[in-house]
């Protein structure tokens, strides 16, 4: 991305937020976009296809607060076409009694212990407040960051899983292999901006504005002649499926960062991160808890009541004997060791089981003779006597 995309893009527009939008609100408003202009499902489509690039483009500066930290001051410093400074009436000894070196402001004293705005636009442009003086040598750029999202079934979460992942992003043109100059033929380094892609200015004779250079568009490079697949820009799309591999005890809706695996760099930069948002689907009768897993088991009465064993399900399809003691209440909690979810070390969580006590609805007439007999036989003291006694 040129500096001057910084400078004319409203990425904020693109993305349908407002300016002042938190990080949560713009990812999700990225990702409702992404998955509505995504290439597989506008298969041919190359106005969707050119919006998925857009949206992606806006997502990778104001999804990173950096970024967007950065984005925000250019646009508000350049965004109008110049910088200013309010009741300085184009003099320093002006109406407001500003007295400053302008140098200083722009970090341009020889200085390279960093700030002032020097600092703002080296975070912006890559080069710490550059000028026509600084080395000619076009920097390497980092690659841009993708952002995808996978759903996986509830036992590949606990167990972990490798998943293929189709993904769309920006590279350096095959033909030209990112130089953007036609086969035999090589860039020159641009000779108004001596390869820095940026310029410097002074306006009213007093502040010296840094900005993209309108040669070479940013980049410090030029072409006489362009290639013919990227038409001098240096950079194309590529389609590629890439094995993933999720690890066990992810959590749903998880964010997954792999190093290096985002959009290749520009001038031997490295590559971006990708970024994978997991989902897990909800499993027919187990839970999660961190790293234990639960499950809810009926019993009957009598179970509860006289104690039994009983054999429940586990995640990996192999049944456990669970011993149940006599008199279990509803609702008591039971522990299974070992057959949780896996933790970072390898080891597992444990099965937590919920006994729920199950009461017949409807009873013959020997077990409700039977019951009473139990009853009359048990004579238990009121259980609710408690309930009123004296505040």
């Amino acid at each position: 991305m040129s500096t001057k995309d910084w400078l004319e893009k409203d990425f904020y527009k693109v993305l349908g937020v407002s300016k002042t939008a938190e990080q949560d609100e713009i990812k999700k408003s990225y990702r409702k976009l992404a998955r509505k202009y995504h290439p597989d499902s506008n298969a041919g489509d190359a106005s969707a296809e050119a919006k998925f690039k857009e949206v992606s483009e806006a997502y990778d500066v104001v999804g990173d607060p950096k970024k967007r930290k950065e984005y925000d001051e250019a646009r508000r410093l350049f965004g109008s076409g110049g910088f200013r400074m309010p009741g300085s009436g184009g003099t320093t000894g002006g109406q407001g009694g500003f007295g400053f070196d302008v140098g200083d402001l722009f970090n341009r004293s020889g200085s390279t212990s960093g700030g002032g705005l020097g600092d703002i636009l080296g975070g912006m442009f890559g080069g710490g407040g550059r000028t026509t003086t600084t080395t000619s040598t076009a920097r390497p750029r980092r690659g841009a960051d993708i952002e995808t999202e996978a759903t996986i079934e509830f036992a590949e979460a606990v167990n972990g899983v490798t998943v293929a992942l189709r993904m769309t992003s920006d590279e350096p043109c095959k033909t030209c292999r990112g130089t953007g100059a036609k086969y035999g033929t090589v860039p020159k380094v641009c000779l108004k901006c001596e390869g820095t892609g940026m310029q410097t200015s002074v306006q009213g004779g007093v502040f010296a504005m840094t900005e993209p250079c309108t040669e070479c568009k940013g980049r410090g490079l030029v072409v006489d002649q362009p290639c013919e697949t990227c038409h001098g820009s240096g950079r194309g799309q590529s389609s590629k499926t890439m094995q993933v591999r999720i690890p066990a005890g992810v959590q749903d809706n998880q964010r997954i960062r792999l190093k290096g695996k985002g959009a290749a760099g520009e001038r031997g930069g490295p590559a971006g991160d990708l970024y994978v948002s997991v989902h897990v689907k909800p499993h027919r009768i187990f839970g999660r808890q961190g790293e234990h897993l639960t499950l809810a088991v009926p019993v009957s009465f009598t179970e509860a009541a006289l104690g039994a064993e009983i054999k429940v399900p586990t995640l990996d399809g192999l049944p456990v004997t669970v011993r149940i003691p006599a008199g279990t209440a509803n609702g008591s909690k039971l522990r299974v060791r070992g057959k949780g979810s896996v933790r970072r070390d390898g080891t597992k969580g444990d099965l937590l089981l919920t006994i729920e006590v199950q009461v017949p609805h409807e009873l013959t007439d020997e077990q409700r003779e039977k019951l009473q007999e139990f009853n009359t036989a048990s004579a238990q003291p009121d259980l609710r006597a408690g309930l009123f006694g004296s505040s």
